[in-house]
């Protein structure tokens, strides 16, 4: 089969297209044929090690110190077709229309994957494989961290990082709780949030929504680069502070200001609950949100696909399309 295979860490043209074994399902497993994928700016920092120094070692210790071993096909969502299952699956068949996170093991720049059958949804019948593949870690993670905050009707949310695709699904997943939702992100990105929905729009490259003088029942900081101090000082009393992509220094502050005041500070990484996957098929079936698409790509120009997910300017999802060549 063709797949992305991840040669080395660096930019993105350590990225190569290669023929490599088909993978057989485990006993759990199902295998997929895969029809669309995405570019995550998890991807790009996975393949590059522009993260922080603590988890730059962990991550070589975990894949290699000197180049993958371990993950050597990225990419974290999937969308197609069952073309087989393992000897004690249950509950998934054969031509089932599906879409899954891949978590660690990463996998889906290919044209097959494994996966566990409890670790993936059916497909809603209103929305492409392209726009289903873009729904689990956007909405996985949007999800994860609104439910923290326990969002109800009348509460004022601002998402600091509000284009990208978990900053698209946490606008629309506030607004689904009842929320008056203010989204922040750059000039070319606000007629799209306002069109998924955002009460408000404030365009960071003008405006410190900090020094405004509103107030929030809950910030959400989709990418932790909003300014920590400002951003307490936004809240309202018994207000919560979600910081998503935390560094240290920010979970050692985050634990002081819970400590010290009303204010609760909630830093650290999504889970990824089967059940999640279903309540937000739900939500979408429902027509309640939907998947923002900036770009898509063959799988063929990977490469390409992560130089413009690296400029920081795609708005909500890049996806990769997948053609298979029947004989």
């Amino acid at each position: 089969m063709k797949a992305i295979v991840w040669t080395r860490y660096g930019p993105p043209d350590v990225l190569q297209l290669r023929d490599v074994e088909q993978p057989t399902p485990k006993a759990n497993e199902v295998l997929i044929r895969v029809l669309a994928t995405t570019v995550t700016a998890g991807d790009c920092e996975m393949r590059s090690l522009r993260i922080p120094v603590s988890l730059r070692l962990l991550l070589r210790m975990y894949n290699g110190l000197r180049k993958p071993k371990r993950v050597t096909i990225l990419g974290q969502e999937v969308a197609g077709e069952i073309e087989s299952v393992g000897r004690d699956v249950r509950h998934r068949k054969n031509g089932d229309h599906v879409f899954a996170a891949t978590g660690i093991h990463f996998g889906a720049y290919a044209e097959y994957i494994c996966l566990p059958e409890d670790g993936m949804e059916t497909k809603p019948a209103n929305i492409t494989y392209e726009e289903a593949a873009a729904i689990p870690v956007g909405g996985l993670n949007a999800l994860h961290f609104l439910r923290k905050a326990s969002i109800r009707s009348g509460h004022k949310v601002l998402i600091n990082g509000a284009g990208g695709s978990i900053g698209t699904m946490a606008v629309q997943l506030a607004k689904s709780f009842g929320a008056e939702v203010t989204a922040v992100d750059s000039t070319r990105k606000l007629d799209m949030l306002r069109s998924i929905g955002a009460d408000h729009v404030i365009d960071y490259t003008q405006e410190d929504f900090t020094k405004s003088g509103e107030t929030y029942d809950v910030i959400f900081d989709v990418v932790g680069k909003g300014p920590f101090s400002g951003c307490l000082r936004s809240l309202k009393e018994r207000g919560i502070y979600l910081v998503g992509n935390p560094t240290l220094s920010r979970r050692v502050r985050g634990r002081w200001a819970s400590m010290t005041s009303s204010k609760k500070v909630i830093a650290g990484t999504a889970s990824y609950k089967p059940e999640n996957l279903m309540f937000l098929r739900e939500l979408i079936e429902a027509g309640k949100i939907r998947t923002v698409i900036d770009r898509r790509y063959p799988l063929e120009q990977v490469v390409e696909a992560h130089r413009y997910v690296e400029t920081g300017h795609k708005k909500g999802n890049v996806v990769i399309t997948v053609e298979h060549n029947r004989t």
